[in-house]
């Protein structure tokens, strides 16, 4: 059976549709969306209200938060992280089942998961700290060694790969004067390349902290980095 021709002026031609718009960031901001904040999109009465200081509003972001200003010496789960590793304890059956929002936590506020950080969940969870270990070395999304004031994560999956994926992170690697995985010499650069982040229909997608970029092409590298300095 052929594909349905297209008819000019009908849905499936083309020259029809509208010009795509770059997306320029979580909420998005294409077509007839155009405009919508995080509330419309996700609604007020599901996400509460966004912490001042970071991290998803219902305290269980589905990927570690990574923020500018992070501490590595800083302490974990006091003052208004102590509240909201408590709204955390609150919404799973047990301890065990809130390891990874606490470790989101504790993610956010040092920037990466340290061997005594590991240990300090497991203390305050009251969990084996072989079983945090194991959490924490599982995922890829946790960074187990102090990265620079930018995470820079290049996605290079099929999508971005046809689309010049492996371009837009050597411009990267560049102009950021580093090496892959490294961290440049002042502290605000680490470039990774990442699987996939879910972004296929605009390639090449990259997300640098919290934030994503999308079509990026290597010539907009250097924007891309005046913006963030």
């Amino acid at each position: 059976m052929s594909a349905e021709p297209i008819r000019a002026g009908s849905e499936y031609d083309p020259t029809s549709w509208p010009a795509a718009v770059q997306n320029p960031g979580f909420v998005g901001d294409t077509g007839e969306f155009a405009g919508l904040t995080e509330a419309d999109v996700r609604g007020t009465a599901f996400i509460g209200e966004r912490p001042a200081d970071g991290g998803h509003a219902s305290v269980a972001g589905t990927l570690p938060y990574h923020t500018a200003n992070k501490d590595p010496q800083a302490p974990i789960f006091h003052g208004p992280y102590e509240d909201r590793l408590e709204k955390i304890l609150s919404r799973y059956p047990d301890r065990q089942a809130a390891l990874l929002p606490a470790l989101h936590l504790a993610h956010e506020i040092r920037g990466y998961l340290s061997p005594e950080t590991q240990d300090e969940v497991a203390e305050k969870l009251q969990l084996p700290p072989a079983y945090v270990r194991g959490v924490a070395t599982f995922y890829t999304m946790y960074n187990l060694a102090p990265v620079g004031k930018y995470l820079i994560q290049v996605c290079t999956n099929i999508s971005c790969n046809l689309c010049g994926g492996d371009a837009v992170l050597e411009a990267f690697l560049k102009h950021t004067g580093t090496e892959l995985g490294e961290t440049s010499a002042n502290g605000l650069w680490t470039v990774i390349e990442v699987e996939c982040l879910g972004a296929c229909g605009f390639p090449t997608a990259v997300q640098i902290n919290e934030f994503y970029y999308e079509n990026v092409r290597p010539e907009s590298v250097p924007d891309v980095l005046a913006r963030l300095t």
